[in-house]
Order: structure tokens, then sequence, then C-alpha cells
């Protein structure tokens, strides 16, 4: 990798880590750390690499199953790799044993598949169950009223172990525009703290991209997933 664009990388990873810890400092007291996940769609192993290397980075999400395994090799033992995107029922069974975690868990039938592999493979793997805030049509999910029975059948599950919630904000105009979504989001967030919080050692809240942390920051996220921010824009392969 070129000099410059380490230097790209590591200038725009110090400017994110500067922006979370404002974020922070600007929100309730006593909602704890924040974990910066990279979203690394597009992005070639060596440059994760650097970036967990030499910069510290803690996490790393893929959106798809075949990106993810063609970088497994490179990234395993590294740090948490988690599936970030819309997962498949049938793409399931490449991920378990691999997978950190899976934050993209939207139904009742896709967590007895992730269980039901788990199960078979000797593992427990953990989960976030994707919220669908903005209740937009295209975008997967589960709907804010229907939030609190589908986790606890999820929940119910041997081979899993759900750790938080997720959300993937509608896009907005203002940065202002997405704490509406994001306080909703805390909001479930904060009854399942109270249910679950017993059986788990740490709880995750995964909201805000590059265009919305420090809102979600702000508003109780815990994790934020970040990746043109660091990574600059992302290029897709001529088909």
């Amino acid at each position: 990798m070129e000099e410059s664009r380490k230097r790209e990388i590591r200038e725009n990873y110090l400017r994110v880590c500067e922006k979370i810890e404002n974020a922070k400092a600007r929100r309730n007291a006593g909602q704890g750390d924040v974990t910066l996940l990279a979203a690394t769609k597009t992005v070639p192993a060596e440059e994760i690499l650097y970036a967990v290397n030499e910069l510290g980075l803690k996490a790393v999400g893929e959106n798809k199953v075949q990106e993810f395994l063609s970088k497994y090799d490179d990234l395993k033992n590294t740090v948490p790799l988690h599936i970030i995107g819309h997962l498949q029922t049938n793409k399931v069974k490449s991920i378990i044993g691999k997978v950190n975690m899976i934050q993209s868990v939207d139904s009742v039938r896709l967590a007895g598949e992730i269980s039901r592999r788990s199960e078979e493979a000797g593992v427990v793997t953990d989960v976030l169950c994707e919220i669908n805030i903005g209740r937009e049509e295209n975008k997967s999910g589960i709907l804010p009223e229907a939030a609190d029975e589908t986790i606890s059948e999820i929940d119910a599950f041997p081979g899993i172990n759900v750790r938080g919630i997720m959300t993937m904000a509608p896009v907005c105009e203002k940065n202002d525009e997405y704490r509406k979504y994001f306080e909703k989001t805390y909001a479930i967030y904060l009854d399942f703290l109270g249910k679950k919080s017993h059986n788990i050692i740490e709880c995750i809240l995964s909201m805000g991209m590059s265009d919305s942390f420090e809102a979600a920051i702000e508003e109780g996220a815990g994790m934020v997933r970040v990746g043109s921010s660091i990574f600059g824009k992302r290029f897709y392969p001529q088909k």
C-alpha cells in the first residue's frame, strides 16, 4: 500500500475518533464507551489490516457474505468480524463459526436457522436484532411495534445469544433529523436492557454510520458503523 494511502486512512481514522470522543462528551453521563466498527464493504484486506495493526481499529463489519468469506483468511484471529448487512438463510451455514456477531437478525425464521446451524457446529452465535425504525418498505428489520414479541421469540433459540439492538436509520438531509429515529431505537434498547441485562455481560446498541454517527452517539449508541469516513468513497468493480 502506498504511503499516501496510509496517510489518508490514518488522518480519516483519527478524525473519526476525535468526533466520537467529542460526541461522547456531549451526551448523558453514564452511557458507557463507544466501539468504532469499520464498515469495510469494497475495502481491500490490506487496508483493513493497516487500520487494525497500525491504528488500533477494534472491529470490522462486512455487508455481504461472499465478500466476508473472500477476506476471512486474511482477517481471522485479528479483531471481531461482524456481518452487518441483510443475511439470507441459505448463506448462514457458510459463516457460522467464522463470524463473531451477526448484527442483522431481522426475523424469527433467520434466527432459527442461525441457531440450528450454530448447534450443529457446536457454537453459540452472538446476534443483534435489527429494528426497521423508519418503517421503510425497501429495508429489512423488525417493525418497532413488534420488537418486544419478536425479540423474545428470537432470544428463546438455544444456539444464539441476543446481545442487543441494531438499526439503520433512513437517509436524512440534516444530521439532526436522524435524532428522532435514534431516540426511538434507544427507547426499544432500554426496554430490552431492562428485561435481558441480567443474562448479558455487555449489551450493545449499534446505530449510526458515516453520515450520522455523531448524532447516534449523542442519543445513546454504544457502537457505530463507519465506512466511507475512514476509507473514503467506495469503488465498486465493473460488472
